[in-house]
């Protein structure tokens, strides 16, 4: 039976954490909670849903390794928009992760509610081992990219061309098939081209690279057919530094799995490289870091990795996701201005460094 999912603190209950926790079948029962903080949708940080800290206490005879700090991520209660992503994520928690020998959030419950659109997921707070979370105003470096690559070079090893996607992993939607590509092709451009229309530096910015966001959108889209052609894994698919975080150890991990999709890997490694380095770090280095993780791919057991030359060709060309997608469709509101100009200002100064453009032109 789907859940009732509150969308604020007011419906969060003992019974609703209960019924959470159920879902993942760790016997777990919770007898009391109390609420940490909370960051809602018109917060800054807080982009497709929000998060809510809390302290449990269980019974005793609940298992010693749960954890008593958990975060719950709720539905952002704007619109019924992002459904799509509230049911990929849940289903990545539920079906994909508990498998996967990847830094990223333990689970622990999750459910998506489709009549209501709502959902729930119960994962790990972080902090209490000392992650922290950079964004495009902090300082990193190549070194924090190489540490990102490595989860991604994991990941994308385990699925790559598995036989899977045609077994047990046939629900994994692919960038040009399922929910979420519908609503990035049917949805997404009236949002973006309101953002363009009503936000002068994302309008400035656009027509700087002598385009407009209906030529974007083909690019987008023509770069997507084409990419379905080679070879296939599953990807984190929104890996802007944002969704990234650092452990004290120096181990990276990736979070906020709403876009994971079955896809080709470039769109993964460019998005984090051209969002995750000062501009000058990446004309800098980018070219070794795209060699580090193919290097990273065949040690994770890839038998034929790409080639350089055919990785870097499709490197540049999926820029134009992180252009278009990934960030002209972002509010102000949903991270403040700074971090909002400074992607903006790294992926499109990319685009003209990689001639993106040149790129994508050649599919049509």
């Amino acid at each position: 039976m789907a859940l009732k999912h509150p969308t604020s603190t007011d419906g969060i209950t003992v019974h609703y954490i209960n019924q959470l926790l159920a879902t993942a079948g760790t016997g777990a029962t919770v007898t009391d909670m109390r609420i940490i903080d909370a960051k809602t949708y018109g917060e800054q940080m807080v982009s497709t849903a929000g998060r809510v800290a809390i302290e449990v206490d269980y019974s005793d005879d609940t298992a010693p390794d749960l954890p008593n700090r958990l975060v719950l991520k709720l539905t952002r209660a704007v619109d019924e928009i992002m459904a799509p992503f509230y049911a990929n994520e849940v289903a990545f928690y539920r079906g994909i992760r508990p498998e996967l020998a990847i830094e990223a959030p333990r689970c622990f419950g999750g459910d998506f509610n489709a009549s209501t659109t709502h959902f729930g997921l119960l994962l790990e707070d972080l902090g209490v081992r000392g992650a922290t979370f950079p964004n495009t105003t902090m300082r990193t470096g190549p070194d924090d990219v190489r540490a990102l690559l490595d989860q991604l070079a994991r990941l994308h090893a385990r699925f790559w061309e598995s036989p899977r996607f045609g077994a047990d992993l046939t629900w994994v939607e692919t960038h040009v098939e399922g929910a979420v590509a519908t609503m990035m092709n049917e949805l997404a451009p009236a949002y973006i081209a309101h953002e363009v229309e009503t936000e002068n530096f994302k309008r400035e910015m656009v027509q700087r690279l002598r385009t407009t966001p209906d030529r974007l959108l083909a690019g987008v889209q023509a770069v997507q057919r084409h990419q379905s052609t080679l070879p296939q894994t599953l990807l984190h698919g929104d890996t802007h530094l944002g969704n990234s975080y650092r452990l004290p150890d120096g181990t990276a991990g990736l979070l906020d799995w709403q876009l994971m999709v079955r896809g080709y890997a470039m769109h993964d490694v460019n998005y984090i490289v051209t969002t995750g380095l000062s501009i000058a770090d990446r004309r800098a280095h980018e070219r070794d870091l795209l060699g580090y993780y193919l290097d990273r791919l065949g040690q994770e057991g890839v038998a034929r990795p790409p080639a350089f030359d055919d990785a870097w060709a499709e490197y540049r060309r999926t820029l134009i996701w992180g252009v278009y997608i990934g960030w002209l469709t972002t509010p102000v509101v949903n991270y403040g201005w700074e971090i909002n100009v400074m992607n903006h200002l790294r992926l499109t100064t990319a685009y003209e460094d990689l001639e993106t453009a040149k790129l994508v032109d050649a599919l049509f």
